[in-house]
């Protein structure tokens, strides 16, 4: 899908809370919504399982769209012509941000001998 039209989407959502963009991405009535709620929904399981942070406390800091390679095709024009077209592809950054959860005790061997 072309930047130009994914950009539109991701402008929607800057800002934003987690939450509140996956809720105006889900009623966003435009194909280049379900890419932009994929990748935040992957960005929040990032920061949520490799980053340990609270998934409710996440907000996106930053969301960009760049222009990724384009593939060069050709479609069937009159008199039999072949006239040339890119279908352009997009690259979706977000950056995500929050509250670091607290990390977990270690329990003692002992107490969990007593505890059997």
């Amino acid at each position: 899908m072309s930047p130009r039209k994914v950009g539109v989407v991701a402008a929607l959502v800057r800002g934003r809370t987690v939450a509140d963009a996956l809720v105006i991405l889900e009623h966003t009535p435009r194909r280049s919504a379900l890419p932009v709620k994929k990748t935040i929904m992957s960005a929040k399981a990032n920061a949520d399982h490799n980053h340990n942070m609270k998934p409710d406390t996440l907000k996106i800091v930053e969301i960009s769209v760049t222009a990724g390679p384009r593939m060069k095709r050709f479609r069937p024009a009159a008199h039999g012509r072949a006239l040339p077209f890119q279908r352009r592809t997009s690259h979706i950054r977000v950056v995500v941000d929050g509250e670091i959860r607290a990390p977990k005790k270690a329990v003692k061997a002992a107490s969990k001998e007593e505890a059997k």
